[in-house]
């Protein structure tokens, strides 16, 4: 019971097992319990939005993307960064005037 006292006052943080176990009973997401309802809602937002905006294609380059060594990794992303900084995406308001 102290434990859950020090942890409703912030003094504390339960173990991530314990999250877990204290999530499933009350079913919700762990995320909840340690970052708030706000954090989660935006953790699924993000998901969401991931899982929508994504082709097929674009998932099998993130998928090997990612199994590259990390060597690798680094120079695909800076070969990226360097686009974005060479061709700056249009907002969408510039688009809507073309």
């Amino acid at each position: 019971m102290q434990a859950v006292r020090r942890w409703l006052r912030g003094e504390t943080i339960p173990s991530q097992e314990k999250l877990q176990v204290l999530a499933e009973w009350l079913k919700i997401e762990p995320h909840a319990l340690r970052f708030g309802e706000q954090a989660a809602e935006s953790i699924r937002a993000k998901r969401r939005q991931w899982e929508e905006n994504l082709d097929f294609q674009e998932r099998e380059t993130i998928e090997q993307y990612l199994s590259l060594p990390a060597p690798q990794r680094k120079i695909v992303r800076e070969v990226i960064d360097a686009f974005v900084k060479a061709f700056p995406a249009e907002s969408a308001g510039e688009q809507a005037k073309k």
